[in-house]
């Protein structure tokens, strides 16, 4: 049994750096970085029937507008339980993310699961600009 929560007590940011400094998006994020990524985003946990955690969401968002996915993983040893599913539906149905204009993510292997919930590819590509410094956290020295 698993369940998907959007209590912020609950997220165990040792998991969640743990991961993210594995991952291919954030390799060698500060555990510092994450406590203030998550301080300021609406957060998703998966959690197992013993109350760990086995996987996270992170919204950046107005709650009005906007929000952009982001740092959203299940565990190796979770996988193929539906649970990617799960929290993209508690996602989507969570009563701050109603009727925003936008969402958007970026995913490189991932588009399948997120075409399921309405995302498709950016319909005008040469409207959208990026400032990207893929290599910000290995000059970073933790505080």
């Amino acid at each position: 049994m698993y369940e998907v929560s959007a209590d912020a007590t609950r997220l165990n940011l040792d998991v969640i750096h743990g991961y993210l400094t594995q991952s291919y998006w954030s390799p060698g994020i500060s555990h510092q970085v994450v406590e203030r990524a998550v301080a300021n985003s609406l957060c998703f946990g998966v959690y197992a029937g013993d109350g760990s955690q086995v996987g996270f969401a992170r919204l950046i968002t107005d709650r009005a507008t906007y929000a952009y996915l982001a740092d959203v993983f299940v565990l190796e040893a979770h996988r193929g339980r539906g649970l990617s599913k799960l929290l993209m539906e508690a996602i989507v149905a969570h009563p701050e993310l109603q009727n925003l204009r936008r969402w958007t993510l970026a995913t490189r292997d991932a588009h399948q699961l997120y075409a399921r919930y309405g995302f498709t590819p950016v319909a005008k590509p040469d409207r959208l600009m990026e400032r990207h410094d893929p290599d910000v956290y290995a000059r970073l020295k933790p505080r």
